[in-house]
């Protein structure tokens, strides 16, 4: 964090070495995901002036005068409220369990409400300190007024405005004395952060990990799926539309290496978007796409493929990474003949897509996931690969002896600039025909053994 209070770049520490972890809560609105955004040094969390915007866990890390924690987001914790309402608690109480420190937030301009009793009675139960910060702090008369939060029985309220700054570098020294040990520089600082998400932790080899968006539409079991990948309840699921409105990611430890699985937004027709927290949610979706590796578009088995779902597919194969298509709800069609009709409605409609694999599964029984993991360690070394020039060469030479450029159009030279996608540059005389460019294209995919994977091939003719 800088000198106004913003946390600047993200400091990459020694992954072995011990973090603490800070959970943010209070009831809905009272500015949690404004403060969490002020300590990691970014608009990371959606931010919408009405309760109930933030519903999953989100987690970054952070660091203050040399020494790293991770923070943690969650939704109002509000266990008398409906089905939903019940989910998102405990979301916040798994967090609050897991943490070192708790960061209780309330509001400055409306003092101590019923609601705010009610965390307060359950944080004086936990054994977890507990530090009372109250937001919205914008002036001297606000903070003189802050003896009501008194009340609460958790100690003094640390005035602080997460909107403008406003004591944010207070609170964090507060912080890093009431985590003891914790909070203590460690011994060695590496590079810094390439980006501000959490999930590009360093595996061992010191490689960024590949990154696997769950994508689709609103309602078609992403969630599940997301859960059921990293072995914890982390997104909250219900049978409502748009539950899910940030992108939450987490880093998993399979016997494939290290893999972040990013749970997505449901993403509507844009003209059906009248909701600017929705609105933000499908900005965040779609960043998740660009900086996925491999895509897993889930699709309703029991609905097909519908034309929004064919966007979302048209959407990630423009950005390069490779697609695996999930029929979710596999288990509820028991016709083998329905089976194969919905297959090839798939295979009919998805045809752009190549020969992207497609998988019957079950996410909330967990059926079929299985075989997800070969074809998605398969989908992604394919995307990181790279093939010697040699190699290049003497396809492109095979393929054009087999079957020739019309007009004496001919490659003279190949290589592989780019991995993630692979991206070839062919070095031509003249300009080529698209369907010869598709040519080679097919044949650099069979000789390589790139799957279903995208390929870019740059043409570049040659000058004078």
């Amino acid at each position: 964090m800088t000198d106004d209070g913003t946390a600047g770049d993200i400091a990459s520490i020694d992954p072995s070495s011990e973090r603490a972890t800070i959970v943010v809560v209070g009831r809905p609105n009272v500015g949690k995901s404004t403060l969490f955004n002020r300590i990691v040094g970014g608009q990371v969390a959606i931010v919408e002036d009405r309760p109930g915007v933030t519903r999953d866990r989100k987690e970054m890390d952070a660091e203050w005068l040399g020494v790293p924690f991770r923070v943690i987001d969650t939704g109002g914790w509000m266990p008398g409220g409906d089905a939903l309402d019940a989910k998102v608690s405990r979301q916040v109480e798994r967090a609050v369990e897991e943490a070192d420190l708790v960061l209780f937030v309330v509001d400055a301009t409306v003092g101590v409400v019923t609601d705010d009793e009610a965390v307060a009675d359950w944080l004086r139960r936990i054994d977890t300190p507990v530090l009372v910060v109250a937001n919205k702090s914008d002036n001297d008369q606000r903070e003189r007024e802050l003896w009501e939060f008194l009340s609460l029985g958790l100690g003094d309220a640390l005035p602080v405005s997460a909107l403008h700054g406003r004591r944010a570098g207070d609170l964090l020294d507060v912080v890093l004395e009431r985590l003891g040990p914790l909070g203590v520089p460690p011994e060695r600082v590496v590079e810094p952060w390439l980006d501000l998400d959490a999930a590009t932790d360093l595996a061992d080899d010191g490689e960024r990990p590949p990154r696997v968006a769950i994508v689709g539409r609103p309602n078609v079991g992403k969630s599940t799926l997301f859960n059921r990948l990293v072995g914890d309840d982390r997104a909250v699921v219900h049978d409502m539309a748009g539950t899910t409105r940030d992108a939450v990611d987490t880093l998993v430890d399979t016997e494939d290496g290290p893999i972040v699985f990013v749970d997505t937004a449901g993403m509507r027709r844009r003209s059906r978007i009248d909701d600017s927290a929705e609105y933000y949610s499908a900005v965040r979706a779609l960043r998740a796409i660009d900086d996925a590796d491999v895509a897993l578009l889930v699709i309703d088995a029991n609905e097909g493929v519908t034309g929004q779902d064919q966007r979302l597919a048209e959407r990630i194969d423009a950005s390069g990474c490779p697609v695996v298509v999930m029929l979710n709800k596999w288990e509820t069609i028991d016709d083998a003949e329905r089976r194969a009709s919905i297959k090839a409605d798939v295979v009919r409609k998805l045809a752009f897509l190549g020969n992207a694999p497609v998988l019957g599964i079950s996410a909330l029984t967990g059926k079929g996931v299985h075989r997800l993991r070969p074809v998605l360690a398969d989908a992604i070394e394919q995307y990181h690969r790279r093939v010697p020039t040699k190699d290049v060469n003497r396809v492109i030479a095979a393929a054009q002896q087999a079957s020739p450029a019309p007009g004496g159009a001919r490659v003279l030279y190949a290589i592989q600039g780019a991995t993630d996608p692979p991206t070839f540059t062919l070095f031509v005389n003249r300009e080529l025909p698209q369907h010869h460019v598709r040519y080679l294209e097919r044949s650099i995919r069979e000789a390589f053994g790139f799957g279903s994977t995208p390929l870019k091939l740059r043409i570049r003719k040659k000058q004078g």
